[in-house]
């Protein structure tokens, strides 16, 4: 834009010397000097200006509510007559319903626009509350701003990219909602549970044996007895539970998504590992779907440490809806290398015959297994005794609250 106006300014000028009119050459030289001036602040419209965004929280619950905030600072002395900025944001982010977005060239994006002027030294701000309506990993970013003269003559334009990242984690309700038991959900573990020694917990000490470490003698006991004292841990007993979340809600060969069952399969698995680590249990994830920014599998290993449910939330947030190995075989593989008292619940919308038998022929073996299926596609009781519970599709985040469900063992 900025050249056309240059290339009337030396029409004019050229007419007024042509014609000898004093008003052409006045117009003429009246453009030339707004184009320059024009040039100048295009040319330091974007030095010292900043630009942040920032969220309230990065970890947030179903229901929460956030604040979003873009600042905008000029810390020099020239003014903005005009700043626009555009900010790219996941479609699924709940905007209140007065703040207008435009669709983004980016699929699953929407751009929230501002026009601002902003002089010098002066900081602008703008804040967004965010109701978190929908579980996921939802980036922030790149945002876009433009600026330039009064006349638009030259329109600069900056990119900012580091993004900022907000994560909604699954929706946990009480397992009787789910139509499971809350005590004993998977059958009695009781006898399940394996002993190990736990090293915090000393409950004596005995006379030396060959064999025994190094590391466990009692050093000061056996000073007082002049003869090696070995210590003695208290047994404690764990719960090991692994859950498998099947991400397939179509049945083969056909490829697709039904989003309602994934989300559905998401609260009963969170539900189950919140509700066990409360009660004690070592409880681990496996996802046949892998982590957005490494491309490995979701693996979780059964832990008592106290941020394991974090842990397993955080991934729940970012399953997606791709599927990286069959479940029958993702189950196969990695239910081999835990315990083999380890309980292993599976979370399907897609029960298959292959993962059907894979199940009933650990439950004929003595290890213990359940399956929840999602959406009632699969069999009212399972081969060999099999218990199975059966949670339906057609429920909403909001409705699961007055969910009702059967059980079949």
């Amino acid at each position: 834009m900025g050249r056309g106006w240059l290339f009337i300014a030396a029409l004019l000028l050229v007419l007024a010397a042509l014609l000898r009119q004093g008003s052409l050459l006045l117009v003429s030289s009246l453009l030339f000097m707004l184009y320059g001036v024009a040039q100048i602040w295009a040319k330091y419209s974007l030095r010292r200006l900043e630009y942040s965004r920032h969220l309230s929280t990065t970890r947030a619950f179903y229901g929460d509510e956030v604040t979003f905030e873009v600042s905008l600072s000029n810390r020099k002395v020239l003014p903005l007559p005009w700043v626009q900025i555009e900010e790219e944001l996941d479609e699924q982010l709940h905007l209140p319903d007065a703040v207008a977005t435009s669709p983004s060239h980016r699929p699953g994006r929407v751009v929230l626009k501002n026009l601002m002027p902003l002089g010098w030294y002066h900081r602008v701000k703008r804040i967004y509350p965010l109701r978190c309506t929908k579980r996921g990993y939802f980036a922030f970013g790149p945002t876009r701003i433009q600026t330039g003269d009064y006349f638009r003559f030259r329109v600069k334009e900056m990119e900012v990219e580091d993004p900022v990242y907000l994560m909604v984690y699954p929706r946990i309700v009480p397992l009787n909602r789910l139509g499971i038991r809350s005590r004993d959900p998977f059958g009695d573990l009781r006898l399940r549970r394996h002993l190990f020694q736990d090293p915090v917990r000393v409950a004596s000490v005995r006379e030396y044996a060959p064999g025994d470490p190094m590391k466990r003698i009692n050093w000061k006991a056996s000073a007082r007895v002049g003869r090696l004292q070995t210590k003695v841990f208290e047994p404690t007993t764990s719960m090991d539970l692994a859950i498998f979340l099947d991400v397939r809600t179509v049945r083969q060969p056909f490829w697709g998504e039904v989003t309602q069952l994934l989300e559905t399969g998401t609260i009963v698995a969170a539900s189950v590992a919140s509700h066990l680590v409360e009660k004690g249990y070592r409880v681990g994830l496996y996802v046949n779907h892998p982590f957005p920014d490494s491309g490995r599998l979701i693996k979780l290993p059964p832990s008592g440490q106290p941020d394991q449910l974090q842990h397993i939330l955080e991934a729940l947030a970012m399953v997606g809806q791709t599927e990286s190995v069959a479940i029958d075989k993702f189950v196969r593989q990695e239910g081999g290398d835990l315990p083999w008292v380890s309980t292993l619940v599976v979370v399907t919308a897609v029960p298959t015959p292959a993962l059907l038998d894979t199940l009933a022929g650990y439950h004929r073996m003595g290890r213990p297994v359940a399956l929840v299926v999602i959406g009632g596609e699969g069999p009212e009781s399972g081969p060999n005794g099999l218990p199975v519970y059966q949670v339906p599709a057609d429920i909403t985040w909001d409705k699961v609250e007055t969910l009702e469900v059967n059980a079949a063992e």
